[in-house]
């Protein structure tokens, strides 16, 4: 994969802040445009884009620009496509970011495809509040809330790898969106993850789901494809497979577990992110310690609050076609689990208080490639 050093990356921000107004010139002469390791250094006479107003053909018709980009959009390396109805932009994996195996965990992955996805928002002109609303949202006071989320990994990036990733969204019937992503290493433009989203509108007082309107519709479907582009096809996928309640008692547990403050978002609540590392808590150790995580599936049930105490149960789900059961493998409630390549497992986060369920959960699991 493509690595940058420290002082390549310094480089590249150095020249991409070359011919701001009140700053001197930092870089020899100014020149339009400079390649340092495979990218382009923003080019700051060329205004971002905002809006992509497309005719029913699917064609672009007019494109609406601002008039003068900020820091941050001159420096992040990212930018609607040519049609205008989806977003790519570049990451660069930092050492916070990584985790025991020395690579991405699925944390980063997650906060990099949230990032990635309110950026292309604010790309084509919607709030920068952090909601992503259009303006008959705002008056209405509707926000976005995740309802599921299926994220797929088929090689994890490691620290100063690259990763590109274009995300586009779409209708989902008559209540929510749909928000797909396509996850490459830049270096080599193979295709390392993949990822699927749905999102519901919420009343951001009563905190009641709404329906979305038909003038909604209209300000969002404007930059969708106008033909469904899927992220994952799905036959034979978990990304659309319903998750069952994983029944008590189960077979691994960590209760107890209580937000952290970091963990709030802008709304004062749980961060969807955070939830990844409460269902992982669960996870038996000697799967951690010869699997990795191969795909992960969220459904969001109810929101977490500060002050919630939560539990984490997982316990194993057979996968079709059965497997060996391997007795020295015991789970904390005593019963045995089962080895072989794949493992697969259901989850429950749930308020310890009174049991109600916070969201379901299943991962897939995939044996460590030998060293």
């Amino acid at each position: 994969m493509l690595k940058l050093s420290c002082n390549g990356l310094d480089r590249v921000h150095s020249l991409a802040q070359c011919g701001f107004a009140a700053r001197p010139a930092c870089v020899g002469p100014r020149r339009r445009r400079t390649r340092v390791g495979g990218f382009r250094s923003p080019d700051v006479r060329a205004f971002p884009v905002l809006a992509v107003v497309s005719n029913r053909d699917g064609a672009v018709a007019s494109r609406v620009e601002a008039e003068a980009g900020t820091l941050a959009d001159r420096l992040r390396l990212g930018s609607l496509t040519e049609d205008g109805l989806s977003y790519k932009e570049k990451f660069i994996v930092r050492s916070y970011e990584v985790g025991i195996n020395k690579t991405a965990t699925v944390e980063t992955i997650a906060n990099l495809l949230q990032e990635v996805g309110c950026n292309h928002a604010q790309s084509v002109g919607y709030s920068t509040d952090g909601f992503a609303t259009t303006p008959t949202m705002r008056k209405l006071r509707l926000i976005w809330v995740t309802a599921r989320m299926h994220i797929e990994i088929y090689k994890y990036p490691a620290w100063s790898d690259v990763v590109e990733i274009e995300t586009w969204c779409q209708g989902e019937g008559r209540v929510g969106t749909r928000r797909d992503f396509i996850l490459k290493d830049y270096a080599t433009d193979q295709v390392i993850g993949r990822a699927t989203s749905k999102w519901l509108m919420m009343n951001q007082d009563t905190r009641r789901l709404h329906k979305v309107s038909d003038d909604v519709r209209e300000e969002v479907l404007v930059y969708c494809p106008r033909e469904p582009r899927l992220a994952i096809p799905e036959e034979d996928s978990n990304c659309l497979k319903k998750i069952p309640k994983l029944e008590d008692p189960a077979q691994y547990s960590k209760v107890g577990l209580v937000p952290r403050r970091a963990d709030l978002d802008m709304n004062q609540h749980v961060n969807n992110v955070a939830y990844i590392g409460w269902v992982l808590e669960s996870m038996p150790q000697e799967i951690i310690d010869s699997h990795e995580l191969q795909s992960i599936t969220l459904d969001y049930r109810r929101e977490c609050g500060q002050y919630d105490v939560v539990d984490s149960l997982t316990g194993v789900e057979m996968i079709q076609g059965g497997a060996e059961t391997v007795p020295e493998l015991k789970a904390t409630n005593g019963s045995a689990i089962t080895k072989e390549a794949k493992q697969q497992f259901l989850h429950l986060l749930r308020l310890s208080t009174d049991g109600l369920e916070i969201n379901r959960g299943r991962t897939e699991w995939r044996k460590k490639a030998p060293r």
